[in-house]
């Protein structure tokens, strides 16, 4: 009977072991679809800007990252190109620039160039807040040193021959050898302040258009200017002059700013919203 018994138990631990074998692959599907607990972030604070997947039912979004996602939204701009992080940064300073009085109250215009993107790719984006209308989606070049065909390098220095990255904001035109040209006032400490020594303006440049990227698959290079399209630069020009907003953006490349601070960004909008007297 003992034998029996120890026999009869063996085959339990079998059958149990088998049985768990089967049920395993379920549990672990289970576990996997199960979402993990975590807290909400949103924007980051007064040096970053913390990428937000949102949508408009997102529960706990502050009123900055909901106007954020209903503009970027409105204006269609993922199918134009223009990645959600990259318009939360600029969209971020804009209103901090606002706040602060660096921008004209006459325009509610934003520039942003992403230079993640490579040169024979359009990566500069003038978008008219007002109308939530897209001005200009077009190439522009960047810097000798910073790199070829991928901008890589940037530079705050004079003679760097770099980009530099960050907000701007637009002073007046002048014509100098490249033509009509709009001068650049660089906000960021350390990042692009040294910009009008340096002449880095936007002007038009004949090495930035469809036709040299099919000869040389990227555009031609400045010496640090944002350059423009010939068909396009006036046209550019006379848009965003005499203050408006200008970002220039890299990702991780070490760039902070104070005009990325969202509780200043949120009194903007506060302010933007609140009736008139």
């Amino acid at each position: 009977m003992e034998k029996q018994s120890v026999v009869t138990r063996q085959r339990i631990k079998r059958r149990t072991r088998r049985m768990a074998r089967r049920l395993l692959p379920f549990v672990a599907a289970l576990f996997m679809a199960t979402p993990l607990a975590s807290p909400t972030k949103s924007v980051a604070s007064s040096t970053s800007v913390a990428p937000t997947k949102a949508t408009p039912a997102s529960p706990g979004l502050t009123s900055l990252d909901q106007h954020l996602y209903d503009t970027y939204s409105s204006m269609n701009l993922e199918a134009q190109g223009l990645r959600f992080e990259v318009f939360q940064k600029a969209m971020t300073g804009y209103l901090n620039m606002k706040q602060n009085d660096l921008l004209s109250a006459e325009k509610e215009l934003l520039s942003v160039i992403d230079f993640d993107l490579p040169s024979n790719e359009k990566r500069l984006w003038v978008l008219d807040l007002a109308t939530k209308q897209v001005l200009f989606n077009t190439l522009v070049a960047h810097g000798h040193n910073t790199g070829e065909k991928k901008a890589k390098a940037f530079s705050n220095t004079n003679e760097s021959n770099m980009s530099s990255l960050g907000f701007y904001v637009t002073t007046t035109e002048y014509q100098g050898k490249h033509g009509r040209s709009l001068k650049l006032k660089g906000l960021d400490e350390g990042f692009n302040t040294n910009a009008e020594a340096r002449a880095i303006v936007m002007h038009g440049a004949e090495y930035v258009s469809e036709d040299f990227i099919r000869t040389y698959g990227r555009l031609g290079r400045s010496l640090g200017c944002p350059a423009l399209p010939m068909d396009q630069h006036a046209e550019i020009i006379d848009t965003v002059t005499d203050g408006t907003c200008l970002f220039v953006n890299k990702s991780d490349a070490g760039y902070e700013s104070k005009f990325l601070d969202q509780e200043v960004a949120t009194a903007a909008l506060q302010t933007q919203s609140s009736p008139t007297s």
